[in-house]
């Protein structure tokens, strides 16, 4: 039978080089560590690690068994975690990350729900690139993300994603705008306007208008930047650009602004959450079940304004 300070020793000799260094990080004698991996490669058969005057390196078949040894070694330390947390407090605790527009309004329902049953939350409030790295190193349990035209969610299987929302994206102006008598709004008919982005040039919505700009041939010009879509309509009601802006992040527009959809292919981005396959599969399950339900909440919410919209218009 495989033993899991066998695993340990080859992730260690992997790490740091020789058999004389991973006994030190385990804090093993080398004897010690030479007697696991003996065992371990009797076990298979085959010699796992080259040992030489310089050090040791896996071999072929030691690249091979190292990631599961690594994925057995991260699933029993989360499952000590969760353990621990039901020990030490009584309930399990999830570690759920978020970006700030669905941590406004998908979330808060969610989490209510789910600590109602007795589950602790735990929230982490990042932009999109953080959170998949917090997913990755396995320090949160789920996460809501969100991906666009051109982007992709690099998950891998220890992950299942659930899709919760499409979010479009909607053209902000002021409510003078020449094109505000529009119902739908070509871009190019923005191209002399200056346009307020996000602080980050990188930001996943400015990506998006500058490749739906170039379908028209034209490069969007910023002319400010903020990160706070209440700022952003405070300066498209005053008249100093246009913007690009998720339907989620507008919440109640201001009645100096006209919010319209632009023409061509939706622009949207699709809302998701990504949970890691761990033993907490009730505690994660019910969140996900929340996060369905206010999306179809938040969903219906739209399609009335979209509708009374319709009928004003009439």
């Amino acid at each position: 039978m495989l033993e899991l300070r066998q695993l340990t020793v080859l992730k260690a000799i992997a790490t740091e080089g020789s058999l004389a260094a991973a006994a030190r990080s385990l804090h093993y004698t080398q004897p010690t560590v030479t007697h696991h991996l003996g065992v371990l490669e009797a076990h298979f058969g085959a010699r796992l690690v080259q040992r030489g005057p310089r050090g040791a390196a896996l071999t072929e078949l030691g690249a091979a068994l190292l990631p599961h040894a690594e994925a057995v070694l991260e699933r029993l330390r989360l499952a000590e975690r969760e353990v621990r947390d039901l020990s030490e407090r009584g309930a399990h605790t999830l570690h759920v990350g978020t970006f700030p527009t669905a941590g406004a309004l998908l979330l808060p329902p969610a989490v209510k729900a789910v600590r109602g049953e007795g589950v602790q939350v735990s929230l982490v409030e990042g932009e999109l690139p953080a959170l998949l790295r917090g997913l990755v190193a396995r320090e949160l349990h789920a996460a809501l993300v969100f991906s666009q035209p051109g982007d992709r969610l690099d998950l891998d299987d220890d992950f299942e994603l659930h899709p919760l929302l499409t979010d479009p994206l909607l053209l902000v102006m002021p409510e003078d705008h020449r094109c505000a008598r529009l119902a739908r709004v070509p871009l190019e008919e923005l191209r002399d306007d200056d346009w307020i982005g996000s602080a980050d040039p990188r930001d996943p919505c400015d990506r998006v208008l500058s490749w739906a700009c170039a379908q028209h041939s034209f490069e969007p010009v910023h002319g400010l930047r903020t990160d706070d879509y209440a700022v952003v309509q405070g300066f498209v009601a005053a008249g100093t650009g246009v913007a690009l802006v998720p339907r989620l992040a507008l919440g109640t527009p201001r009645p100096d602004v006209a919010v319209r959809e632009p023409t061509g292919p939706p622009l949207a981005r699709e809302i998701s959450v990504a949970v890691l396959r761990t033993t907490a599969a009730r505690s994660t399950g019910e969140l996900v079940d929340a996060l369905i339900r206010e999306a179809g909440r938040i969903e219906m919410q739209w399609s009335a304004v979209d509708a009374a919209a319709g009928d004003r218009s009439r």
